[in-house]
């Protein structure tokens, strides 16, 4: 679908970056991918991103890709909206998963920072800007140089917001200063890509989140979102509060994919905690952590 820049939120405000089941021999899960999407959707969740880095994107195929966003749209319909993230590291393949994820019923795409590849800056705003010519997607860009090894620069952003279809950033850079600049000089919706900043970023501007912790407290950033976009910000610090250990728990002490399974394994809605390598399930010590920071947010496990 084309999309103007005046489109209202088309990827929603409380997207969570949905996780990958697995069966326990290590294959996808599209039953319960399907069956997560709807639990998502009915918590409060206007839309999902499929195979994000929660979603253990890196060691999938892209079969498999191409998979779960057909079941996540299968599952959802159009009560949510369902983005595919076919970023990659390579221009050509991620054009090429953009454009097969593009004859689905996709709403949008979500663009990693190319990784490991360390170009220029010049060069990410190409490879953006090619991924985004191929079709006639609406495109998020994800700025995390944690991961990716580069940031995408403030001025670099700017510039890419001139592009048509480019119209959002998933924000983990965690530098505010930078993201202001960027809310002030442009008309992209931002998006929190950290959960603990979702206040911050929204107080400035940003529309909304793209989350991990969701899986287990949607209710709750659907409150603060709300509360935020709405300016009371009396609830919306509240909330920001309670929701401390419940982000601790699902991103503090292993990898985000790893807490936010175990957990839903925990809760009932996962059958198992099965994650690929070079992820592994949490060890003894670490599910003691985090078991205590959820008793702390008062979840019962």
């Amino acid at each position: 679908m084309s999309v103007s820049k005046t489109a209202l939120r088309p990827f929603g405000t409380l997207v969570p970056a949905m996780a990958t089941p697995f069966t326990v021999d290590g294959e996808v899960d599209y039953k319960a991918a399907g069956e997560l999407a709807n639990k998502l959707v009915d918590d409060g969740c206007d839309g999902i991103l499929v195979t994000g880095t929660t979603g253990e994107t890196s060691t999938l195929t892209d079969e498999e890709n191409l998979g779960m966003f057909q079941a996540v749209i299968d599952a959802v319909g159009h009560r949510a909206r369902v983005i595919a993230g076919t970023g990659t590291n390579d221009t050509r393949h991620s054009i090429n998963l953009s454009q097969r994820a593009a004859k689905l019923d996709i709403d949008g795409l979500l663009l990693v920072a190319p990784y490991y590849n360390k170009p220029s800056q010049a060069g990410i705003q190409a490879h953006f800007e090619a991924i985004a010519n191929s079709t006639e997607l609406p495109v998020m860009i994800y700025d995390i140089p944690g991961r990716s090894g580069i940031a995408i620069s403030t001025e670099t952003i700017i510039r890419l917001a001139d592009h048509r279809r480019i119209i959002a950033l998933k924000d983990a850079k965690a530098d505010f200063t930078e993201t202001s600049r960027v809310l002030a000089n442009t008309d992209l919706d931002v998006y929190s890509g950290d959960d603990g900043l979702t206040l911050p970023l929204m107080a400035a501007g940003a529309v909304g989140l793209v989350s991990v912790s969701a899986h287990i407290a949607a209710p709750a950033f659907r409150a603060l979102i709300d509360a935020a976009a709405a300016g009371d910000f009396v609830t919306a610090r509240r909330i920001h509060f309670a929701l401390d250990p419940v982000i601790r728990a699902v991103m503090g002490h292993v990898q985000g994919a790893v807490g936010v399974k175990q957990i839903l394994k925990w809760q009932g809605f996962l059958p198992n905690s099965v994650v690929r390598l070079p992820l592994v399930e949490p060890g003894e010590a670490e599910i003691a952590l985090i078991k205590a920071d959820l008793a702390e947010a008062g979840m019962e496990v």
